[in-house]
C-alpha cells in the first residue's frame, strides 16, 4: 500500500518525540488520526495529495512510534494543540491545511479556534464541532452512543479487554463497524494491531478520554470560527449520531458539509475515493 518514496520522520517539539511519515513537497497539509488508529489511517489519502503538497500524516502523542508520556495528566488539549503548533513551525512553515479524523479531529477543531491565523482551509471527517458534541450529550441517544467513552474512565480493566484475544477488539472497531468489510485486509488490521501493542500506548490512546471531562472542552464558550471548513461523515457512523452536524453553520462562517451514505466512522478509509474527490473540490 505505501511506497519507498514516503519517508518516516521525527520531530521534537513541546518536549516530546513525535513520528510521522512525509511524502511529496509544497504547502504543508497536516493529518491527524483518531482512536485507536495512527498514521497509516491517512494511506489512501497520502499518495493522491502528495502531488501538491508537503503531506505530513503524524502519530499523536501516545501512539505508535510517537513517545507515550506516562502520566495521564500528558493526555490534554492543552498539550496536543502545543504539539501540532510546534508541528507546523518545527517544519519551517507557518501556516498548513489541517486535516483531522476522530480524535485527530477534535484536536484540529480546537486548533483552528484557538490557532486560526495557522490554518489556511479545514477539514474535519466524522467528529462534531466541540459545541454539537457537548450538545449530543445532554441527549439519550448520543449518550448510549458513546458508552464506550464511559467504560474509557475505569482503571486498567479497558486495557484488559483491549488486548484480550490478540487485540480482537481493535478488529471488531474497525471492521464490526465499517458497511463494506474488503475496506480493511488483514495486513491493514494486523498494521493496527501491531500499532495498539506497542508498550505504553493503549494507555495512552485511553488517557485521551480519561481526561475528556476534567478539561471543559464541553462547557466552552466558542467564537464563529472562520476559516473556510470542510466536514466530511459518513452517514452510518454508529458512534456519533449524523444529527450531530446539524446547525455546525452556527460555529462555523464557511462550512460545507458532504455526506457519505452506505459509509461508516471509517470514512477516508472505506470511501478514500470519494473523500479524496471533495477534498480537491474543497481545496480547488
Amino acid at each position: 500500500m505505501y511506497t519507498t518514496d514516503w519517508k518516516h520522520e521525527y520531530i521534537t517539539t513541546n518536549s516530546i518525540k513525535l513520528h510521522y511519515v512525509t511524502h511529496g513537497d509544497g504547502p504543508l497539509m497536516l493529518m491527524l488520526h483518531g482512536f485507536p488508529e495512527f498514521w497509516y489511517s491517512w494511506r489512501h489519502q497520502i499518495p493522491e495529495f502528495a502531488k501538491d503538497y508537503k503531506v505530513v500524516a503524524l502519530d499523536l502523542r501516545g501512539y505508535n512510534d510517537s513517545d507515550k508520556p506516562k502520566q495521564q495528566s500528558a493526555y490534554v488539549m492543552r498539550e496536543f494543540l502545543q504539539d501540532v503548533k510546534g508541528v507546523i513551525t518545527g517544519l519551517g512553515y507557518d501556516k498548513c491545511i489541517l486535516v483531522g479524523h476522530d480524535w485527530g479531529g477534535a484536536i484540529a477543531w480546537s486548533f483552528a479556534h484557538t490557532y486560526p491565523e495557522m490554518v489556511e482551509r479545514l477539514i474535519i471527517m466524522n467528529i462534531p464541532h466541540p459545541a454539537k458534541f457537548a450538545e449530543g450529550l445532554r441527549t439519550p441517544q448520543q449518550l448510549m452512543r458513546s458508552s464506550y467513552m464511559f467504560l474509557f474512565q475505569l482503571p486498567w480493566l479497558p486495557e484488559m479487554l483491549l488486548q484480550a484475544s490478540d487485540y480482537q477488539a481493535i478488529e471488531t472497531a474497525f471492521k464490526g463497524m465499517a458497511v463494506n468489510k474488503s475496506a480493511f485486509t488483514q495486513a491493514d488490521i494486523d498494521a493496527y494491531k501491531d500499532a495498539a501493542s506497542k508498550r505504553g500506548a493503549l494507555t495512552a490512546a485511553l488517557n485521551y478520554y480519561r481526561n475528556v471531562w476534567q478539561q471543559g472542552l464541553l462547557n466552552h464558550n466558542w467564537d464563529v470560527l472562520e476559516v473556510p471548513t470542510l466536514l466530511i461523515w459518513g452517514e452510518n457512523d454508529t458512534a456519533l449520531g449524523k444529527e450531530l452536524t446539524y446547525g455546525t453553520d452556527k460555529y462555523v462562517r464557511n462550512l460545507q458539509i458532504k455526506y457519505i451514505p452506505n459509509c461508516s466512522h471509517w470514512v477516508q478509509q472505506e470511501k478514500p475515493q470519494l473523500v479524496n474527490q471533495y477534498m480537491r473540490e474543497f481545496l480547488a
